[in-house]
């Protein structure tokens, strides 16, 4: 038998069609399938849990249907409590699906600690600026008499610091600088 007359062939045409046929049939039961698995057209609104303890988010987010995922932290933000959600993503109000994880990152205990640069003998001009960069406050600037006009020494809350020493971020230090008069 050649090629043409197979495929013009009842046989031929009557096993296409029942393959087109079972094709569709397939497809129309896999789409209702996931229709109904996937739960189309159905979804959970966020809540919004900036500012809340992680008790009280872990609880909203259950009642919702919602996961709960702690992403780590080093943002110290004065304006919420400690280990309260400061962050959370996908956003307050967006539509999500029934137990997806909601992303949370949360306001540590305190400031993270910063290493003291050694500004000794460096001009004030020099040791500001330095200072600043790490986001350290300059508090009293003291002026004694010495040769250099160097910084001679540092302290933070009444207590002298050297160089190295861990301060947490936004600490105030006191300097004492040395005016070049003797």
């Amino acid at each position: 038998m050649s090629f043409v007359k197979f495929i013009t062939s009842k046989v031929f045409v009557k096993q296409l069609v029942l393959a087109i046929v079972a094709i569709v049939v397939l497809s129309f039961l896999t789409l209702k399938w996931l229709k109904v698995t996937t739960n189309h057209g159905e979804f959970v609104i966020v809540p919004d849990l900036k500012g809340k303890s992680l008790n009280t988010a872990g609880i909203e987010l259950k009642d919702h249907d919602l996961a709960m995922e702690i992403q780590d932290s080093a943002n110290y933000n004065p304006n919420y409590p400690k280990y309260s959600v400061i962050e959370q993503n996908p956003a307050a109000g967006a539509q999500v699906k029934e137990n997806r994880k909601i992303y949370l990152i949360l306001n540590p205990s305190g400031y993270r600690k910063v290493e003291v640069p050694n500004i000794l003998k460096r001009t004030f001009r020099q040791a500001k600026p330095q200072l600043e960069a790490l986001e350290f406050k300059i508090g009293k600037i003291i002026y004694k008499d010495a040769i250099g006009e160097g910084v001679m020494s540092m302290s933070h809350e009444g207590e002298s610091i050297a160089p190295g020493t861990l301060l947490p971020l936004t600490s105030t230090i006191d300097l004492v600088v040395g005016n070049g008069k003797l």
